[in-house]
């Protein structure tokens, strides 16, 4: 059973939230003289505050209902917001992996947060024995699993995950931003097991809206409170709405995509694995390929040099780079630079 009160920091707790004019009026009609806006313009209007029709869409095309919804100003801002409802700046913790992805760091030291980190095996999986041992850890209140991970590209093994779910007594937060490339299913279907469980995706890959900002995050109605709570009042602006919600009656555009980047990813990946230049070519579930090489600075500057842009991984994982799926003339200009790099 979830204690989530024991979780949430006191402050969090008593805080009364900022009421914005739109939480006092439910209408979308009428003379409008309550939020000292500009009666001119077209994009003179606040916009939604809890983004209803957006969160309708999303709920049917999930079939996840509306109050397990929570839409954040990209995914870094549902990470940031979790931070600040469960952890005591100075005194707990989250767990997270390595290498992962970054703004788990950027955001615990912003919060002032302590972070453990376990790295990964030689497959890039969790080893649950070494997480295992935190459990016990009373200042120990998230923990963060990427999968499929980035920069690795692979999803996590299932069962482990559902083990760290059902055996910690914290908040897991399961970062799934390229689940929609897998061929697994998400874990989207185990929220009503698991009221520890939030599931965040992004409508930055698959959906091809980066510019726009869109992150949303999905768990128990409990802790969409404590979202709302906390967030600023306007923080997805009307157009950005209105861009998720165009792509979703778009649909088939989506799924043609996601199938081009698959296939292309499979292409790509049997081209790179046949150049010499090549030490390994990870297996990928998301739309990005890991790539090792001799050296990893040399070749990152080289492809740049012909205006190619990659990313160089060398930081995390020694000598690589992740290389994001492109489009088919894309991936052969890449496939041609590499074939005459050291020529």
């Amino acid at each position: 059973m979830l204690d989530l009160d024991s979780l949430v920091r006191p402050n969090v707790k008593s805080l009364v939230p900022y009421s914005c004019a739109r939480d006092e009026f439910k209408g979308k009609e009428g003379v409008f003289l309550d939020a000292n806006e500009n009666p001119y313009g077209y994009l003179n209007r606040y916009p939604d505050p809890y983004q209803k029709d957006l969160k309708i869409a999303i709920s049917k095309l999930k079939a996840i209902p509306t109050e397990k919804i929570f839409l954040g100003n990209g995914s870094d801002e549902i990470i940031d917001l979790t931070f600040r409802i469960f952890c005591n700046p100075g005194a707990d913790k989250v767990l997270t992996f390595s290498p992962s992805y970054g703004m788990y760091q950027v955001s615990a030291s912003v919060n002032d947060v302590s972070i453990i980190k376990i790295p990964l095996d030689k497959d890039f999986q969790i080893d649950f024995e070494n997480v295992k041992k935190h459990f016990s850890d009373k200042n120990l209140k998230i923990i963060i699993i990427c999968s499929p991970n980035n920069p690795t590209g692979n999803l996590m093994n299932s069962e482990t995950v559902e083990r760290i779910i059902s055996q910690f007594h914290g908040i897991v937060l399961v970062d799934e931003a390229y689940m929609d490339f897998a061929d697994k299913p998400s874990l989207l279907g185990k929220l009503s097991a698991y009221p520890n469980l939030i599931v965040m995706q992004t409508f930055s890959k698959a959906f091809g809206l980066a510019s726009a900002r869109v992150g949303v995050a999905y768990t128990n109605p409990e802790i969409i409170a404590y979202y709302n709570k906390l967030k600023p009042p306007y923080n997805i602006s009307s157009l950005n709405q209105k861009a998720v919600l165009q792509k979703l009656t778009k649909f088939s555009t989506y799924t043609d995509q996601i199938r081009k980047i698959r296939k292309e990813k499979e292409r790509l990946s049997g081209e790179l694995k046949k150049n010499p230049v090549i030490q390994k070519v990870y297996p990928s579930d998301a739309n990005f390929v890991l790539i090792k090489v001799e050296d990893s600075a040399k070749l990152y500057n080289y492809l740049v040099d012909n205006r190619i842009v990659v990313r160089n991984r060398h930081s995390v994982i020694a000598n690589c780079i992740r290389i994001t799926v492109g489009t088919r003339s894309e991936n052969n200009k890449l496939l041609t630079a590499l074939n005459n790099f050291g020529k």
